[in-house]
């Protein structure tokens, strides 16, 4: 069953406007209707037709068992980057694109290891022995990594998709990515690169209420793939 989309819901949250004219990408220019008062409109029809194919394809990517990383570090978008993969139980970046997360994994696992090996020492009271001072220069190093790892904690390996919000400002990610073969989806404004993309979304990545809508989509598309799944495994 397609995920319905509305354009006035796309309107009415501000996803039709780019970037001011002069700030622009000349390769958005399919996706573009115009400019007024010096800032890009998108053709919302476009950005529709583009919306449903990306999340057609996250629905089956999910139906196929593989697993998709959601990333998204900007102010307007993590709290809803976290809140929607944590609901999903899919992994996720919300904090900061750590260099070498794709292309250095295993760096990254051994990060990740040290963090729970943490955990379990903490939760085991292994630190009662130490002063107050290494107790809590311990706690900060937890919640550093923590912040930084804890939503690619149970990745382990390379993800198969990386869904975006902001390509312009997650190049580091969308690099990454592209380098090793992970299929890209994600939120293009009018400054982005949209060939560098997979499933682009030409969209305002600005507008926190346009995001939240889209990543609502997002969610409703992986979890409608996760049902499809679990109907399949019932039936054997």
């Amino acid at each position: 069953m397609a995920i319905n989309i509305s354009l006035k819901e796309l309107l009415q949250s501000g996803a039709h406007f780019g970037h001011q004219a002069r700030r622009w990408n000349p390769k958005m220019a399919p996706y573009l209707y115009g400019v007024e008062e010096g800032v890009h409109i998108f053709d919302l029809t476009k950005t529709k037709e583009a919306l449903e194919e990306a999340l057609q394809f996250l629905t089956q990517t999910v139906k196929e068992n593989k697993v998709v990383l959601l990333v998204g570090t900007k102010k307007q978008a993590k709290d809803k980057v976290k809140e929607i993969a944590l609901a999903c139980g899919i992994p996720y970046v919300s904090e900061r694109w750590l260099g070498g997360t794709l292309t250095n994994f295993e760096e990254i696992r051994r990060s990740i290891a040290r963090l729970k090996e943490s955990k379990e020492k903490m939760a085991k009271g292994e630190y009662a022995k130490f002063t107050k001072k290494e107790r809590l220069l311990i706690e900060r190093d937890m919640e550093r990594m923590e912040r930084f790892l804890g939503g690619i904690s149970e990745l382990t390996g390379k993800p198969d998709v990386l869904f975006v919000v902001d390509t312009h400002k997650e190049i580091g990610a969308v690099k990454e990515a592209s380098k090793m073969g992970v299929t890209l989806v994600g939120i293009v404004d009018s400054n982005s690169d949209p060939t560098l993309i997979d499933y682009p979304i030409p969209m305002n990545d600005d507008a926190a209420k346009a995001v939240e809508y889209v990543l609502d989509l997002v969610k409703e598309a992986i979890l409608a793939g996760k049902k499809k799944v679990k109907k399949v495994e019932s039936s054997k």
